[in-house]
């Protein structure tokens, strides 16, 4: 995997803090995200993850610090700030009457743009279901919507919040080839994930958050390598194959869905 960590800066991260009451949250974290990366935010809960996005994507007040956006600052120019970022929706921020395409036409009038609804459900392999409402939606079906949702403002920074929770693993990896997709189209994907794996195979880089600080930052591969370095061994060997390869050997790895 590239590690783009070093181009174009797209968006930076300074010093940020965030406290309620007694509890600091979030405690002087700084990282910058290249143009064109996959970068991903790790860690337990209550690591400060979500505190951390919300005030990037100006949904919470940053008690100080700085972060710009595409070279916009987010305290100074908000609104600015929002029409240059895309934000993955719950499936139950959708209205329940209205088809795909309308949800996605509605969407881009908010914006102010006149959408392409079938490009956009392209993007997301969902062009046969243009016609559907959400709920009849399956749960991979539902989050490549939210995806898609959040591209309808074509924005240059597209934040995914645990986009595959509870998915199978074949609707997960599915996934994973949209947003490596979205990528190679010039947009720059900042995702928190608890999956490990999915970090792996996702990521140019990582930060790895705990106790509202950046514990670690680097490309996997370079954490795991400095980590066996500094002479870590497992208690015992790994399998060459998990459960979970069983499952997409047996049933395949293309999508199956209702």
């Amino acid at each position: 995997m590239t590690n783009r960590g070093t181009g174009d800066v797209v968006l930076e991260v300074v010093e940020l803090v965030k406290r309620y009451g007694e509890l600091l949250a979030v405690d002087r974290v700084s990282f910058t995200v290249s143009r064109g990366e996959i970068f991903g935010i790790l860690g337990p809960n209550g690591a400060g993850k979500t505190s951390t996005l919300e005030m990037i994507e100006t949904l919470r007040p940053i008690d100080s610090g700085r972060v710009t956006v595409n070279g916009a600052d987010v305290q100074s120019h908000p609104q600015e700030v929002k029409r240059m970022i895309g934000v993955q929706l719950q499936s139950s921020s959708f209205f329940d009457k209205l088809t795909l395409t309308e949800l996605l036409q509605l969407f881009g009038e908010m914006y102010g743009r006149k959408v392409d609804a079938h490009s956009l459900l392209a993007e997301v392999d969902l062009e046969d279901k243009a016609r559907a409402v959400v709920v009849e939606l399956s749960g991979g079906q539902k989050q490549r919507f939210s995806v898609a949702a959040a591209l309808v403002n074509d924005p240059v920074v597209l934040f995914l919040d645990e986009p595959t929770t509870g998915l199978d693993p074949q609707a997960r990896r599915h996934l994973w080839g949209v947003i490596r997709r979205i990528r190679t189209e010039g947009k720059t994907v900042v995702l928190t994930t608890h999956y490990m794996e999915e970090a792996e195979e996702l990521c140019d880089r990582v930060a790895i958050m705990d106790h509202g600080t950046v514990a670690a930052l680097a490309p996997p591969q370079r954490l795991i390598e400095e980590l066996i370095a500094g002479g870590f061994r497992k208690e015992r060997v790994e399998r060459l194959a998990s459960l979970e390869d069983v499952f997409l050997h047996l049933t395949g790895h293309s999508l199956r869905e209702e």
